[in-house]
């Protein structure tokens, strides 16, 4: 009882009472973004005083202790699922029956079916703020892109008090939009120290991914699907034809069977291997020689800063928020995404030039300030504070 009571007024001095405290609702289309991406925003908003609810598909299922309430909405990521109506009703009551003074969409579906529901609230004080983890139409995306997901974001905007994006593209875009606030944050923060701090064994992880010790290797993080586009990077593998030079790629996806043909297609099956869902990223990079994204759209993409906070050069797409932090010729190179012959001639470079992985990773290793987890958050406290 004694433990129970301190900790009860420890609770009181650091959040006030219950009365006091300020309630926020986080909501996402599928629970596993919030997992992976925003518990310290979370921990941030308790600092601060706020009770957390969550809400969104419940695809994970160890968030209760995390947060007050969990509420599972059957979202789906098919914009054209009749659940997303079912979750957009089940929204709506969750939002009329509880006094939020904040709602934080995150993720497509999600948020324009939340904005919408969530409207009403605006008028009796409620502030409603959307993250655009990257909006879909940008430069070079197909037509339809900006008939439908542009049309959509500019029309949902004025039901938006802070709309946040996170790289610039998207961010001058944004400005053009009736949102009554528009905010730059440079991505949900990186956990610089994972990457930098790593002591794993070089040759003994490679020996565990059946990799050579000599190899040259390649590494791409993302699931495989066509826009994360990993096929250009096979293609490339083959035209080099460089026996001594393997790709790993760490991911799950409706394409996995497609790469593995190809591969198998281009007479490279032994040098390519589909890792799939790993837990060990960072010891990956850390016995990896460069990494590759070939990304057709990135908000920002975590992967690449990850690698780069490793010491990787990295070998880009030149789209979206990738030219954020891909510099050609400084980080690495970046291409069209579908260029195969640049692809093949920036590995070739590095295989022949190792001084330019040591120079390029040392500038990598320096220049993420503004994407580290600490700078993010403060960044973040900023705006819950003043909006």
């Amino acid at each position: 009882m004694l433990v129970s009571y301190f900790d009860f007024i420890g609770k009181c001095i650091l959040y006030g009472s219950d009365k006091d405290m300020k309630r926020i609702l986080i909501c996402t289309t599928i629970l596993s973004t919030v997992k992976a991406f925003l518990i310290p925003h979370i921990q941030l908003l308790q600092g601060m005083g706020y009770t957390v609810d969550i809400a969104g598909n419940k695809d994970v299922s160890d968030l209760d202790a995390v947060v007050n309430n969990v509420y599972d909405l059957p979202f789906q990521r098919n914009p054209l699922s009749k659940l997303n109506i079912v979750a957009a009703r089940d929204l709506k009551k969750i939002v009329e029956s509880n006094n939020y003074d904040k709602i934080h969409f995150h993720t497509p579906i999600a948020s324009a079916l939340g904005r919408w529901v969530a409207k009403g609230t605006r008028k009796t004080g409620t502030k409603v703020m959307y993250t655009a983890h990257g909006f879909h139409f940008y430069k070079g995306s197909p037509v339809i892109n900006w008939l439908t997901y542009y049309l959509a974001e500019k029309f949902l905007a004025r039901y938006t008090d802070v709309l946040i994006t996170i790289n610039k593209e998207d961010y001058g875009r944004a400005k053009t939009f009736k949102a009554k606030n528009v905010k730059y944050v440079p991505g949900v923060g990186l956990n610089i120290d994972k990457f930098r701090s790593i002591l794993s064994d070089r040759y003994e992880k490679r020996s565990e991914l059946n990799v050579p010790d000599d190899a040259f290797l390649l590494l791409s993080v993302g699931e495989l699907n066509e826009n994360k586009n990993h096929g250009t990077v096979i293609k490339a593998l083959a035209k080099l034809n460089n026996p001594n030079t393997y790709y790993v790629i760490c991911g799950v996806g409706s394409n996995a069977n497609y790469l593995e043909n190809l591969a198998m297609e281009l007479g490279i099956a032994s040098k390519v291997k589909l890792l799939g869902f790993r837990t060990d990223i960072a010891e990956i990079c850390n016995c990896s020689d460069i990494f590759l994204f070939p990304s057709r759209r990135e908000g920002l993409g975590l992967a690449a800063l990850e690698a780069m906070a490793s010491g990787l050069p990295i070998v880009t797409s030149n789209v979206h928020g990738i030219v954020d932090y891909s510099i050609n010729g400084v980080t690495g190179f970046n291409y069209d995404a579908d260029d195969i012959d640049g692809f093949s001639w920036a590995i070739n470079e590095f295989i022949v030039n190792k001084q330019l992985i040591v120079k390029m990773g040392d500038y990598n290793r320096k220049s993420l300030k503004v994407y580290e987890l600490d700078y993010v958050i403060n960044e973040m406290r900023h705006i819950y504070m003043n909006y």
